[in-house]
């Protein structure tokens, strides 16, 4: 299979996945809403993945260090052309493994903070739904869903 045959049978199937998900409600807003609803749950799985890969990727990504700074500096000292591009290649590879895991930690700290923020979001909104009103006999406080509709129109 040629690669555009298999890239265009992976965006038909992408495109079938996305019909599918808005269809049946997946995990797309109701009709009508512009909202676009991420779970707290969704966030902790994206920015542990995102720590792990850099936890992971930080020795790894250093494996080859030592070895091929090593055969650089020993073919340029033997005379080959080989071993300065080797040596070039290796600080272009630790360039990129540290552009990478600053991108991780990126992520998973802006993922923290948006977990955090938004916890801190909806705290604040329910203690002012609470708090709005006159508190009938026997009631905690807490707005009913149709005083909280007069409030969004």
């Amino acid at each position: 299979m040629s690669f555009e045959e298999e890239w265009a049978a992976d965006k038909a199937a992408v495109t079938m996945k996305l019909d599918q998900a808005d269809s049946t409600g997946g995990s797309t807003p109701p009709s009508g809403s512009a909202d676009y609803v991420v779970e707290d749950d969704d966030l902790g799985e994206i920015g542990h993945a995102a720590h792990g890969l850099f936890d992971g990727l930080e020795p790894a990504g250093k494996h080859a260090n030592a070895a091929s700074e090593g055969a650089g500096s020993s073919l340029k000292g033997d005379g080959f052309d080989a071993g300065a591009a080797l040596s070039e290649v290796n600080k272009t590879w630790e360039t990129q493994v540290k552009t990478l895991l600053q991108a991780c930690a990126h992520i998973s700290n802006h993922l923290d903070f948006t977990k955090k923020s938004n916890k801190a979001n909806d705290e604040w909104i329910g203690a002012q739904l609470r708090i709005v009103g006159p508190v009938a006999p026997g009631r905690d406080g807490a707005v009913s869903a149709s005083q909280i509709d007069r409030f969004f129109r």
